[in-house]
């Protein structure tokens, strides 16, 4: 048995050490995930914590003036926050990992990644980009990166083998037809921020394995209808909707985790079975204008009520019975900041949510 616990203890050790979690640095509001056995960099700026002279001095590649090219990471190229009006010219073509954030980078040349055939990763955040070239040709990109800029539609012309497309606070108003057709592999798309009103039936078209889609923060008044069937993470606060029918979410047969904080939701325009459906996991329904607490699944485990104008909690809205078998999965229920007290409380609220860790109220 101590042996096991051992095996056990040395394989989460080393687990932890296969990939380090970057929460300190804004990507769309999502932290990246650096994988060390792959040999990937740090995203972490090299201004001030190396010495851009002592590189220049012992790395015998060559390195464009405005960048530093670390030699514990040859294929890194580290050319952000440095007041860039344009991109450096002669970049390696050993160069996998780009970055080139925090500049006043307002276009890219046709011809600036030509020499490069092997790009990994390509961070532009917080730069004046209107348009974008085409990437078509950087066949073993991976992850795109171009939040805070001022691009106004999702471009075409990305390669088919992109994971991640990170384009949250832009002011894109449409999506390029066929933009995502081959993107078969992203598994990740960050919208939030920008302009959108409406997503047609072939915008998306060819994300099969899209699992997080962020929406928030645009000018949607309803759930849009034509969204990939294997997201389970959606995210849509901060959008003004109108309502919520029955069947908003059909088709939406892995949604596990829904964020609709900041909506403007009232009961009356929610229909009360719209969240009823068995694969969700969290629901955040936090900051709207809610009566009452709507129907939710018993396989529903966080739920976030809070600062809404619910007066009533009711059991049925957990369990339309309860026994040995039956009874509410949930674990975390937040309703403070609504019109109500803890002393309003049923007294078998407790045979329904009896795996209840905490309750706010």
């Amino acid at each position: 048995m101590a042996l096991l616990c051992c095996a056990v203890l040395l394989l989460r050790v080393f687990d932890s050490a296969l990939a380090t979690v970057v929460v300190d640095i804004d990507y769309g509001g999502y932290p990246l995930l650096v994988n060390r056995l792959l040999g990937e960099p740090s995203v972490m700026s090299l201004q001030g914590r190396m010495d851009a002279a002592w590189f220049r001095a012992t790395n015998p590649q060559a390195c464009p003036q405005q960048c530093d090219c670390p030699i514990h990471w040859p294929t890194a190229l580290y050319c952000d926050h440095r007041g860039l009006a344009e991109t450096p010219d002669r970049l390696p073509d050993r160069t996998q990992y780009l970055f080139l954030q925090g500049n006043n980078i307002s276009s890219l040349s046709s011809s600036f990644l030509t020499n490069i055939t092997a790009l990994r990763w390509l961070i532009l955040d917080h730069n004046q980009l209107q348009d974008l070239v085409s990437l078509q040709n950087q066949t073993q990109l991976s992850y795109f990166f171009a939040n805070h800029n001022h691009l106004r539609s999702v471009p075409s012309t990305l390669p088919t083998g992109l994971k991640q497309l990170r384009l949250a606070h832009n002011r894109i108003r449409s999506i390029s037809p066929g933009a995502f057709q081959n993107l078969h592999n992203l598994t990740l798309l960050l919208l939030q921020g920008n302009r959108l009103q409406i997503i047609t039936e072939g915008d998306l078209k060819g994300l099969f394995r899209l699992n997080l889609l962020d929406l928030g923060g645009n000018l949607f008044s309803a759930v849009p209808r034509h969204l990939p069937p294997s997201v389970q993470q959606l995210y849509m606060s901060n959008n003004t909707l109108s309502g919520l029918g029955e069947d908003s979410f059909r088709g939406l047969l892995n949604l596990k985790y829904l964020r609709l904080s900041r909506c403007g939701l009232q009961s009356s325009d929610v229909h009360q079975q719209v969240f009823n459906f068995s694969s969700l996991v969290e629901l955040d329904l936090s900051y709207n204008r809610l009566q009452t607490i709507p129907t939710v699944p018993t396989t529903l485990q966080y739920l976030y009520l809070e600062a809404n104008e619910i007066q009533e909690f009711n059991v049925s809205s957990f369990c339309s019975e309860w026994g040995p078998l039956s009874y509410s999965r949930m674990k975390i229920l937040r309703l403070e900041g609504n019109k109500m007290s803890y002393q309003q409380l049923p007294s078998d609220w407790v045979f329904c949510l009896r795996v209840l860790e905490s309750i706010y109220i």
